[in-house]
């Protein structure tokens, strides 16, 4: 697969390994683009990303790295999807904040839940304000973090989200129009 483009937050430029990523991207002619709340990247025929964190003026220095985890909300006709990163319960607290009064921005179809599911992340809070129908955990099989934690899985539960693990179902796809939306995994058993 040919990468055309990569979108990366203002905190990156700061991380060790930055100038070796700039390299690599020169050497393989890949567009960067550098991006920050607010923002919107158009992708093609009406799918759009708006970028909702963090912003220049509103980076945690706590957890940096996972804290200023670009928060994006992919959006095509009806349908949305919250992509969170890696972000922990202090920056959900703020982005709750920033958006507070605008629970339309934050309310998706599918919450890509952050952190893998851990303890430190998906708060009540947080999840009630998403109103996700499914939700997506990006996880290894038996990892040593014990990833998800079982109160991210009950809570979720709780308000009948339907979970899809790549511990459990590998590869997820997700198929969405205007009128419905379709999930499926696929497991390589190799």
């Amino acid at each position: 697969m040919k990468v055309e483009r990569v979108v990366i937050g203002k905190q990156y430029e700061t991380c060790d390994n930055y100038e070796e990523f700039k390299r690599i991207v020169n050497l393989k002619k890949i567009n960067v683009n550098t991006v920050e709340a607010g923002n919107k990247i158009s992708i093609e025929n009406g799918l759009y990303f708006i970028v909702l964190w963090p912003s220049s003026t509103n980076m945690i220095s706590d957890n940096a790295i996972n804290n200023n985890s670009l928060v994006v909300k992919l959006i095509y006709k009806n349908f949305s999807m919250l992509f969170t990163g890696d972000i922990e319960e202090i920056a959900e607290k703020a982005i709750l904040s920033k958006y507070a009064g605008k629970n339309e921005i934050l309310k998706s179809d599918i919450l890509k839940v952050a952190h893998h599911g851990s303890k430190t992340s998906s708060t009540k809070e947080f999840i009630s304000a998403v109103e996700p129908q499914y939700a997506v955990i990006g996880v290894g099989k038996d990892n040593k973090f014990g990833h998800p934690a079982d109160e991210t899985i009950k809570m979720l539960q709780e308000r009948n989200v339907k979970i899809y693990r790549t511990d459990f179902f590998g590869e997820i796809w997700i198929r969405a129009n205007a009128i419905s939306i379709q999930m499926n995994g696929f497991l390589d058993s190799s």
